[in-house]
């Protein structure tokens, strides 16, 4: 996840936000619950935070969710969630700290750059195990691919509900897109000689 505009905000209230956050994120249940059982890793990285689940596809949703109702008190923190599935490794960090390195952890920061504050967007691999469930389904709504890194494609989901969630197009997928369908109708030419 990731504090939008984190980077305008002075070194106080940097560090207030930061604080908040790690608050609302304690207070989720399956937060407290994947911690005690020990399946969960936090990474708070300044303007950003991994919370990296394991043995539960259901569990980083419902945390999303929590988070997103515990946003609603602080109005003034903008928020862009992801949530991908995918291979990481247990590593120590230089403070022999827990961490996770590995494909897992990079296409999930990659998917929480194509959002817009407000957004939880799922790769489409998370989104194809939560169709699977009618509690799921209805909440889940393609958004097609978002190019990333060195431009390569990503599909991603938007995940939202009438009360949660961001459900407008993200700007970055928007414009590519429209970018798509410029190209699309440009004229080809052809010269014979």
């Amino acid at each position: 996840m990731d504090v939008v505009g984190h980077w305008k905000l002075l070194l106080d209230e940097q560090r207030d936000a930061q604080r908040r956050l790690s608050k609302i994120v304690r207070d989720t249940k399956p937060a407290r619950a994947a911690e005690a059982a020990g399946n969960l890793i936090s990474i708070p990285t300044g303007d950003r935070m991994a919370l990296v689940f394991f043995h539960s596809l259901e569990a980083p949703v419902q945390c999303a969710l929590e988070i997103a109702r515990g946003l609603k008190k602080e109005p003034n923190m903008q928020l862009r969630m992801e949530i991908h599935r995918g291979s990481v490794h247990q590593v120590r960090d230089v403070n022999d700290r827990p961490n996770v390195a590995g494909a897992g952890i990079n296409t999930a920061q990659r998917v929480t750059d194509c959002g817009n504050p407000g957004h939880i967007l799922l790769s489409k691999r998370v989104a194809l195990d939560l169709a699977q469930s009618r509690r799921w389904r209805g909440h889940l709504h393609e958004l097609g691919e978002c190019p990333v890194k060195h431009g390569v494609p990503l599909s991603v989901v938007n995940f939202y509900s009438h009360q949660i969630g961001n459900p407008h197009v993200p700007t970055k997928i928007r414009l590519a897109q429209a970018k798509q369908a410029r190209a699309k109708r440009l004229p080809t030419t052809c010269r014979f000689v």
